[in-house]
This record gives structure tokens, sequence and C-alpha cells, in this order.
């Protein structure tokens, strides 16, 4: 009986050594997670306060940019009030001196350069006006030619066959267009500018003929020249598809 019990005890014991060992390790496990969380904590802060900090910079400097920026307009508002002022000024002393020219007892030829010289410094103080008018209306002509230059001048014959006649292509359209829009034809007078195919080259895997390009100078109406409005008509005969613009 007695070692019984001592057998008994020391089993106990060993349990309980166990039990504390497995107890230590849970703590130190949990206390190593906390450390582990706390550091990805602080590291998360430490990003957050990098960007606060560059949020802060860039908006310093667009408040910078928008005070540069209204201190330009400022000073453009300024020089123009002065400029105003200036030709205001020079309009009310040459008014001022055209009617001391008109008195019996003026001196003409004294007043007369007086008011030569204030027409000019009045049409130098006109030039920039004067020229941006001028740069404007360059402007407006180059885009109206450029609108021009990039209307639908060019007709497009869609899986026209290539056979032998492709040397004649400016008599093909010819003969399409007769035969396809005979009215249109008796109206207006195309003149062709250049016929090729597109693509320029010819693709052995392509199994659709190359399509012809028209390219045309503006068309005139022969009958009427206000009716030659911008028109554009869809046909399709055959195995051609057609577009007129």
């Amino acid at each position: 009986m007695p070692r019984q019990r001592n057998r008994t005890q020391t089993t106990e014991s060993e349990e309980s050594k166990l039990l504390d060992i497995e107890f230590k390790t849970t703590l130190l496990r949990s206390l190593k997670n906390c450390l582990e969380a706390t550091d990805k904590f602080n590291k998360a802060l430490e990003k957050t306060g990098e960007t606060a900090d560059k949020c802060s910079e860039i908006f310093k400097k667009t408040c910078e940019t928008t005070d540069k920026c209204s201190e330009i307009l400022k000073k453009s508002n300024e020089t123009l009030d002065v400029v105003i002022k200036n030709q205001l000024e020079i309009k009310h002393t040459l008014t001022e001196i055209k009617n001391i020219i008109q008195t019996p007892n003026s001196r003409p030829e004294g007043c007369k350069n007086q008011v030569n010289d204030l027409e000019y410094e009045e049409a130098k103080n006109n030039q920039p006006e004067k020229q941006n008018e001028k740069r404007i209306k360059k402007y407006e002509d180059s885009v109206r030619n450029l609108w021009d230059s990039f209307k639908l001048t060019n007709i497009r014959f869609i899986r026209v066959p290539e056979d032998e006649r492709e040397q004649d292509i400016e008599n093909l359209f010819e003969e399409i267009m007769t035969e396809n829009f005979p009215l249109l034809v008796k109206e207006i007078d195309f003149q062709v500018q250049e016929v090729h195919r597109t693509p320029n080259k010819m693709n052995p895997k392509r199994t659709t003929p190359r399509h012809i390009i028209i390219k045309m100078p503006r068309a005139k109406d022969r009958d009427n020249p206000k009716s030659s409005k911008r028109k554009k008509v869809s046909y399709l005969q055959g195995s051609t598809h057609t577009t007129v613009s």
C-alpha cells in the first residue's frame, strides 16, 4: 500500500508539472502574439502618419499654386486697368485739343502736331488689339480651310472585283457612277483627282477584293450652286457597296 501511494503521488506531481509547463507555454504564446500585433499596429500607424504628411504637403503646394495664380490674375487685371485708363486719358486729351483747334485764337500748327502725336500714341496703344483681331481672323481662316480640306470629298467603293481592267480604274468609276447614280451625275460635275486601291499591297490571305478610293476636289453643282449642300446617300447593288459624301 505505501508503494502504491508513492506512485500515485509521483504521477500527480508529474501531471501538475506538465500542466504548469503547458500553461506557461500558452501564456508565452499569447504574449508573443500580443507583441506582434502591437508591432503591426505601430507600423500601420507610422504609415498612416507618413500618408497624412504627404497629403499635407500636397495640400500646401496646391494652396501655394493657387496663391500664385491669384497674384498673376491680379497683376493682369491691374495692367489692363492701367491700359484702359491711359486710352481714356488720351481720348479725352485729344478731344480737348480738337476743341482748341476749332477756336479762332489757337495755334493751328502746334495743336495739329499735338493731335498727331496723340493720335500716334492712340494708334500705338490700339495696335496690340488690332494684332489680336488679325490673329483671331487668321486662326478662323485656318480652321475654315482645314475644315474644307477635311470634308468628305472621297468616295469609297467596297468589294469591287479586281480583274484585267485594273489599269482603267478611272473609267470604271465613271461607269459605276453613271449606272448607279444617273441623276447625281447630271447635277454634279465630278472631277477625279486620284484613284487607288486600299490597302496598296495585296494580301494573299485576304479573301475579299480591296476597296477603291476616289479622291476628288470639291464638287461643283452645274445648275444651282446654292443647292450643293452636303448629302450622304448609301446604295447597295450586287456585290458593290458604295457611299457618296
